[in-house]
């Protein structure tokens, strides 16, 4: 139908994908981040809008190589992800708070946390992929899991993190000293010839710990998109590589989307669903799903804009009243 679809073997285009990341990887930390700085506002927006606009570049790229739905399913899972992922920004906000993380260190924690996220997003793709290639019916013990943790996110209410119950923050502490300040954005420095970890290593482990759990919802609702791990795993990817940038850009609005868990529930409770009709031959076309996912997504948002400005005027005509 392109004409190009199909001429690259798979093998190069993950080389492609590779080569890709590793540029950008470098360039953002070795020119744009090379000194720990307060990253401002505008600096996030511009910087969310070059991730978004490198991912959807490469949706491109798999459309016109892979065909249509290829490229449907690619843009459909990075939906998934970049809506997920923006939970990992209310976790952020609440570690990096708890741990008085200054501002301009909090990039360098970040980045290191996404390479260690890719390293563990793509053994779990890699594996999951397998299973189902070999055992057919974990696609629906996915799809079970992904109903149940649903049910879970859209009831937990707001409990909170505890950045001090983590079994790793213990751990640490009793492995090794840890010292009181942070020594610049190093991980671990040396006093009197003893080994002491910094705040700044804790936080990073913090951080790992719980992307384990972000992962484990995430990456089987991209299994119900589609089963092919190059798919599966880029559009994880590029959707994450995005996250620092979107963290600094909503970090101080968060609150203001109150409906946006419910949405994401109600995406995974879809998903889950997705997958296990398949046991009875049932199979929801991937624009159905697309559909659905942006409908939600925009439903919640709006919604929470709503409610936010409902209350914004109600406080205000309440303390016109006050002081009348």
């Amino acid at each position: 139908m392109f004409g190009l679809e199909g001429i690259i073997p798979t093998g190069f285009m993950w080389l492609i994908f590779g080569a890709i990341i590793f540029g950008l990887l470098a360039i953002d930390l070795f020119v744009f981040n090379r000194n720990p700085h307060e990253i401002k506002t505008k600096e996030a927006l511009w910087t969310s809008v070059f991730w978004i606009g490198i991912s959807l570049l490469f949706n491109v790229f798999v459309f016109i190589e892979r065909g249509p739905t290829a490229g449907l399913e690619f843009f459909t899972g990075y939906l998934i992800e970049k809506a997920l992922s923006v939970d990992n920004i209310f976790v952020f906000v609440v570690i990096f708070a708890y741990f008085q993380v200054p501002q301009k260190y909090q990039h360098r924690v970040l980045f290191l946390g996404i390479l260690g996220a890719l390293l563990l997003r793509g053994t779990l793709i890699f594996v999951g992929a397998a299973l189902i290639e070999r055992f057919e019916w974990v696609i629906y013990v996915f799809g079970a899991f992904l109903i149940f943790t649903a049910y879970r996110l859209g009831t937990q209410g707001d409990e909170g993190v505890h950045p001090d119950k983590n079994p790793i923050v213990k751990l640490v502490r009793r492995v090794m000293p840890v010292t009181s300040d942070f020594v610049g954005q190093s991980f671990l420095t040396r006093i009197d010839g003893v080994l002491w970890a910094t705040p700044l290593l804790v936080v990073l482990l913090v951080i790992e710990t719980t992307d384990v759990v972000f992962a484990l919802d995430s990456i089987p609702a991209i299994f119900a998109i589609t089963t092919d791990p190059f798919i599966v795993f880029t559009s994880n990817v590029f959707a994450i590589l995005g996250l620092r940038a979107l963290y600094f850009l909503l970090a101080g609005v968060m609150s203001s989307f109150r409906y946006l868990k419910t949405g994401l529930s109600f995406i995974l409770g879809f998903v889950g669903v997705k997958m296990l009709v398949g046991i009875f031959h049932v199979e929801i076309p991937i624009l159905v799903s697309l559909g659905v996912i942006v409908v939600v997504l925009a439903v919640s948002i709006i919604a929470s804009i709503i409610a936010q400005r409902r209350e914004e005027r109600a406080l205000a005509l309440l303390h016109e009243s006050n002081e009348s």
